[in-house]
């Protein structure tokens, strides 16, 4: 699947690993939240990547979110928004600094919501149209909710200046 970041196509250099799949002795991978220490046990220096459930508890993720590369949250329906929650929480109260990554089923008005609350790439479908995506990332250029960005605030605070 074509993956996004900051509106534009990147090169994805992760690989998803099934549960009933062996993980590969290196390389980076991303594997679920069951196989992680798995994972992290492989001989080498290979980024890993958790896999987290909907309705994961991302406080499970403490003692080995140092080690990891990469956090994949999970839009299971365009409805369920828990995902944003866990991508705040990973970036607010844990302190994660490195990629955390949307998959499921996303729609592109919900870009900019993503990339506020800490998601960084996001993997669209095949068919998806990119430029609908960097147009979702580009539409608003303010925005009155505080977001784990770096953005300046005009005013008394409210309303912040968005990066497009």
């Amino acid at each position: 699947m074509p993956l996004l970041e900051n509106g534009r196509i990147v090169a994805d250099d992760w690989v998803h690993v099934p549960d009933d799949a062996p993980c590969p002795a290196d390389g980076a991978v991303i594997v679920s939240f069951a196989r992680v220490e798995e994972a992290l046990a492989r001989p080498g220096a290979a980024p890993v990547g958790v896999r987290l459930n909907p309705d994961t508890d991302v406080v499970t993720l403490n003692t080995v979110l140092p080690r990891l590369g990469l956090v994949n949250v999970d839009f299971p329906g365009f409805r369920d928004g828990r995902a944003f929650t866990q991508a705040r929480a990973l970036r607010e109260h844990l302190h994660f600094t490195k990629e955390i990554r949307a998959t499921g089923h996303a729609l592109p008005d919900q870009y900019e919501f993503m990339l506020r609350c800490g998601i960084t790439t996001v993997e669209i479908a095949e068919n998806a149209d990119p430029s609908v995506w960097e147009k979702a990332h580009t539409r608003f250029t303010v925005a009155y909710q505080p977001s784990v960005l770096n953005e300046k605030s005009q005013g008394f605070g409210l309303r912040r200046f968005l990066d497009a």
